[in-house]
Parts: C-alpha cells; sequence; structure tokens
C-alpha cells in the first residue's frame, strides 16, 4: 500500500456533513500532494486566528502550507454552520466551499474576483 497523501481529524463530537474531501483535495491539488485536514469548533478556531492572524475571533478557514506539495487546512466546522445562510449555501456546501477555498491557497491563489468566481464553479462541479 502507498504512503497516506491526505488524513482527516476532527476534533468535534456528533455528525459532519458528508463532503468529498478527498475528491475535492485530489482535483485542485493533485493525488501527489500530501494534506491534513483539521475539523474544528470554535475555542481551537479562535486559538489560531489569534496566534497566526492576530485577530480576536474564530477563523472560518486557515490554510498552511508546508512545502510545495505538502499542506494544512483547518475548518471551523461551527462557524461555517453559522455563515452558511449569508452565502447562499447549505451546511454541507460551505464547508465543501470553506474546503475547496483553502485548497485553492495551497496552490497559489489569492484573494481576487477570478478567485471567488473559480471557488463557486469548483463548488458546483466538486459537490456532488
Amino acid at each position: 500500500m502507498g504512503k497516506v497523501n491526505f488524513e482527516i481529524t476532527t476534533t468535534l463530537k456528533g455528525t459532519l456533513p458528508r463532503v468529498p474531501f478527498e475528491n475535492i483535495k485530489k482535483h485542485i491539488l493533485g493525488n501527489s500532494y500530501e494534506l491534513s485536514l483539521v475539523l474544528m469548533g470554535d475555542a481551537l478556531g479562535r486559538r489560531l486566528n489569534q496566534e497566526h492572524k492576530k485577530k480576536n475571533a474564530p477563523t472560518n478557514v486557515l490554510s498552511f502550507p508546508i512545502s510545495k506539495n505538502e499542506g494544512e487546512i483547518f475548518i471551523n466546522v461551527r462557524r461555517a454552520q453559522r455563515d452558511a445562510k449569508k452565502f447562499g449555501h447549505t451546511n454541507r456546501q460551505h464547508v465543501a466551499f470553506l474546503f475547496i477555498h483553502g485548497c485553492l491557497h495551497l496552490k497559489g491563489s489569492t484573494h481576487s474576483p477570478k478567485m471567488e468566481k473559480e471557488e463557486e464553479l469548483l463548488l458546483e462541479k466538486l459537490l456532488v
């Protein structure tokens, strides 16, 4: 069996949205990219946002490139659930949207209208 190149960890209890994370990861970052995804709540989201962005609020998503072919994404599922309606998404769609957002950052994209359009197109294409 080959090396594991995608790992999901959750710090939450309860049911999580069923999102095709691995398929999305492969489509955006490729098969050989090593990715760690952490599904978290507000406490860890606030701590990471404070440490890395100097903001005292729970973040929705953070992505950390480790090398050209390796990175980490942290998604605050609780915040995603609260924010979903603002974006016209279901909870499942919004968690997938945040994952796509994080993957695009790891691929090198920066916030722009082009990135926003790509996020929505990928969400429509990959969230089956």
